[in-house]
């Protein structure tokens, strides 16, 4: 059987269109971009580990009520999505000081924020994803007062989940970037992906600053054991769902 014909092809995912208008399915690649596409090249099987460690992700904060795009994954590098209008707003949450942070600010890396940094970037390729202000969000239009706070509760609520549930794997995470969209009925969906290639993670129980790093960064700066940082995220995300899910078992004296 032939493929659709895709939808749209971004940097790390094909959407494609199914018989359902209500469900995308998208395709993980294992193509790796850096600095606005100025850096490219392949991680191999990043596809297959992003879209596994999306999956487990999406499924535990669906479970703890944060709705999402995610259906399931026919496919160790496919999933099959609910067809949403992508707010064109990149959402990140910083936990540590790390990357631009550091850079724009003077922060030094490693330095524990009081509270959670949350910042809205648009998103424009050609513009260099600038980082907005509210006011200048309201400008242009992207979303509503109302909206804009739903947004930043929501990027807050996910933050307060995934460190507890990456603390619990042996991971920090330092900082993340999430998307959303409003599905058919206009309801607010979490979307795109949750993996090493959007979040910065670095291993808990190390202390050197390059061997640490368990993301993209690995990527970026050509640290090198891209692959097995990959993996091991993979590992441990893996494994604390396995974990979740024994705790959630039924003790025998309840069956």
């Amino acid at each position: 059987m032939s493929q659709p014909e895709k939808l749209y092809e971004g940097k790390a995912k094909i959407i494609y269109p199914t018989d359902d208008p209500n469900i995308f399915l998208a395709h993980y690649k294992d193509d790796a971009t850096a600095f606005n596409a100025q850096k490219r090249g392949q991680i191999q099987g990043k596809g297959e580990i992003n879209c596994r460690v999306s999956a487990v992700l999406f499924q535990d904060l669906e479970a703890k009520g944060i709705p999402t795009h995610y259906l399931d994954c026919p496919a160790s590098n496919q999933m099959r999505i609910r067809a949403v209008e992508i707010v064109p707003l990149e959402v990140v949450v910083r936990n540590i000081a790390a990357g631009s942070l550091c850079r724009q600010t003077g922060l030094p890396e490693g330095q524990i924020l009081a509270q959670p940094l949350v910042e809205f970037y648009l998103k424009n390729d050609e513009l260099g994803d600038p980082l907005l202000t509210r006011d200048r969000i309201l400008l242009l239009e992207i979303v509503t007062s109302e909206q804009l706070d739903r947004l930043k509760a929501l990027a807050l609520e996910i933050d307060g989940h995934l460190q507890k549930f990456f603390a619990a794997g042996g991971i920090t995470l330092v900082d993340f970037k999430l998307e959303f969209g409003f599905d058919r009925e206009g309801q607010l969906r979490l979307a795109d992906e949750i993996s090493p290639d959007t979040c910065r993670l670095w291993d808990s129980a190390e202390t050197d600053p390059e061997a640490k790093v368990m993301d993209k960064d690995r990527f970026r700066r050509d640290l090198g054991q891209i692959e097995t940082a990959y993996q091991q995220v993979l590992q441990r995300v893996e494994t604390v769902m396995t974990q979740n899910q024994m705790t959630q078992l039924p003790s025998t004296n309840d069956r």
